[in-house]
Formats: structure tokens, C-alpha cells, sequence
């Protein structure tokens, strides 16, 4: 009786080990604005990080200073353990000198064709652009065009792009990054047909009379993604921290509740707030 209760005991916390382990392993964690912490096939990923305290990168409307929240968590915290780095683009609030001088120069780091002398000047020598699609470690990692904009703003603002994640039994997660509603999104969603779907939904505009156009999707946008985003859950970033962004989590969440989304389907997470991932 001894040995079998012994034995029930051994089971009951290697599963709760096993479990703990396996809930980690699928996760995504929104530190502040677009930067994500993923854990993901059994690795530990940092997304688009904009690390610097608050109100250390100035203004883009002159409103107020971005960043205009701190971070939840220590840099160190945020930094430790990493794996690998994603930026989808190298705007500064999506890669800012915090992350240039504080992030481990060695470690791989994916983003796209424009930006790869950028990382490389910054001695990221393990830098790789991804032209189509590389497979790491397990993870395949698809590069998706972003449309940063429409008409001369899309010239001003330059390339920006996006990620699938995809590895054997896991969710595949899309990463839409900095673009607005196009045709094109609608189709990778139905080529990838992704569990997740990531997107920035600032509703960012610039000054000089662009306030009617948007370089991100603003909420009405993300309402039209969610109507194609067929089983994927929405999980809806890029808020509430930088002042050109006028769509704010409290918009986002109005314009849901008007259309009669609930948090089944739209997932607007705080800063800190932790996300775990099911296939």
C-alpha cells in the first residue's frame, strides 16, 4: 500500500511538473507597446523590443513623450534567458537604443531584408534576414509584407513586415506587425489559417494633416480582420504607449462591445499581462 501510494505521488507531481512545463512552452507575455515575450517550441523569443523608460524617445505628435508608460518589469527580467530576437521592422519604437546596448549580441536575430545592415552595424552579428522563410530549431518562421500605411504616408513610413510561427503540434501564431487592413493579410490568413493572430491596433496616425489615415489598424480595421479571421483567437497589441496612437484599449474594447465581441475571439491584454497559448 506504501509503495502504491508512493508511486500515485511520484505520478501526481511529475504531471503537475510536466504540466507547468507545457503551459510555458505556449505562451506570449506583452511587455509594453508591440514587445512580446513568446515562449514557443521550447524557446524563449523577444518581439519588436522598445525598452527604454518612460518618456525617454520624445514625442511624434507633441503630445506626450513616448514611451508614455514604464515598463512593467525590470530589462534584465525581460532580457534574461532569451533565446532568440524577432523585429519586424526597425522603427524606434519597435527596436530603440535601450535594446541595441542591452541585448546579447550574439544571439540570432530575424527581421527583414531592409533592415539587416541596420543590426549588423549595431553588431548583431548573428543577424539574418529572411527573404521568404528559414526553419529554426524546430520553428518555421514565415516573413509576411506589411502595408505601413497607404498612398505617400506608405512611401514615408518605408518597409515593415510581419512573422508566422509554425512547428509540429503547436499553434501557429500570426504576427501581423505594423500595417493596415489589405487584402493581402486576409490571404495569408487563409493560406496559414493561424490559431492566433497578433495585431497592432494603435490606430497610429502622423502630423502634418494625416489624422483620416492610419498607419496601423485603428479599430474599425480590426473589426474587419476579425469578420476573416475565421477560428483564430485575436490577440490585439500597440496601445496605450506611444502618442501618435489614438485607438486606445478602452476604443478597442467600445468598438467590440458594439459589435458584439467578446474576449472568446478579441484578447486586448495589459502590459505584463500574460496569454497562454492551446492548438
Amino acid at each position: 500500500m506504501k509503495r502504491i501510494t508512493t508511486t500515485l505521488l511520484f505520478i501526481s507531481l511529475f504531471l503537475c511538473v510536466y504540466a507547468r512545463g507545457n503551459a510555458a512552452e505556449f505562451q506570449i507575455q506583452l511587455v509594453r507597446n508591440a514587445t512580446l515575450l513568446i515562449d514557443y517550441a521550447g524557446h524563449h523569443i523577444l518581439l519588436d523590443p522598445m525598452l527604454s523608460p518612460k518618456g525617454a524617445l520624445g514625442s511624434v505628435r507633441g503630445k506626450v513623450k513616448t514611451p508614455m508608460v514604464e515598463l512593467p518589469m525590470k530589462v534584465d527580467e525581460i532580457t534574461k534567458g532569451l533565446d532568440l530576437i524577432l523585429v519586424t521592422h526597425a522603427h524606434v519604437d519597435h527596436f530603440d537604443p535601450t535594446a541595441a546596448a542591452v541585448l546579447d549580441k550574439s544571439l540570432k536575430l530575424f527581421g527583414q531584408q531592409a533592415d539587416e545592415q541596420y543590426f549588423l552595424n549595431c553588431n548583431f552579428y548573428n543577424a539574418e534576414a529572411i527573404a521568404d522563410s528559414v526553419v529554426y530549431d524546430g520553428i518555421t518562421i514565415i516573413r509576411t509584407d506589411a502595408q505601413h500605411g497607404t498612398g505617400r504616408m506608405l512611401k514615408n513610413m518605408g518597409d515593415a513586415s510581419g512573422f508566422v510561427l509554425k512547428a509540429s503540434g503547436h499553434p501557429t501564431v500570426y504576427i501581423i506587425g505594423d500595417g493596415v487592413w489589405t487584402q493581402g493579410i486576409a490571404d495569408n490568413i487563409g493560406r496559414y489559417n493561424p490559431d492566433y493572430i497578433v495585431v497592432n491596433s494603435g490606430g497610429a496616425v502622423m502630423p502634418g494633416g494625416y489624422d483620416a489615415t492610419p498607419i496601423i489598424m485603428d479599430e474599425r480595421q480590426v473589426m474587419a480582420l476579425i469578420q476573416e479571421s475565421g477560428n483564430a483567437k485575436i490577440i490585439a497589441v500597440h496601445m496605450d504607449a506611444v502618442d501618435h496612437c489614438l485607438t486606445t484599449r478602452a476604443v478597442l474594447r467600445n468598438e467590440a462591445k458594439k459589435m458584439n465581441i467578446g474576449n472568446d475571439k478579441l484578447l486586448v491584454p495589459e502590459d505584463g499581462e500574460i496569454i497562454s497559448l492551446s492548438k
